[in-house]
């Protein structure tokens, strides 16, 4: 068994989902609206908003989906824990995914970590980059 991140937007899944696949160089996104539901179902059939999304990487999954319209504000207080071998490679996805957001604790060395960050990107979403010890 195990634990998979389920994140909500309010409208910009599909984009936030995309941008997330590309940073990580996931290539398996799936996404379904609200609009592709059967008809008999109580979805916001007419809606453009995804009903779920997910990609895999690494023997891992990322899932999300849009709330309907004036649910929830998405990411409130959750972050996604990332963690990558190389101390570049985490460098690098700090600085694509802060692009347009926040930094919270510039990435560097710690005494946990060759190199940690947290941030906010621009979709809200908080993420926890880790650069594995040697």
């Amino acid at each position: 068994m195990s634990f998979i991140p389920y994140l909500h937007f309010d409208g910009t899944c599909a984009e936030a989902m995309a941008f997330y696949a590309e940073v990580f160089g996931a290539t398996d996104l799936q996404i379904m609206r609200y609009s592709e539901a059967p008809p008999d179902t109580q979805q916001a059939a007419s809606s453009e908003r995804v009903m779920h999304s997910q990609f895999s990487l690494g023997g891992a999954t990322l899932m999300a989906s849009d709330f309907p319209e004036g649910m929830a504000q998405p990411q409130a207080a959750v972050s996604v824990m990332h963690v990558v071998k190389d101390l570049a490679a985490a460098t690098r996805l700090c600085e694509k995914l802060a692009a347009g957001g926040a930094v919270m604790m510039p990435f560097g060395p710690t005494f946990f970590s060759r190199g940690f960050g947290m941030l906010k990107d621009r979709f809200g979403t908080h993420w926890m980059i880790s650069a594995m010890p040697d």
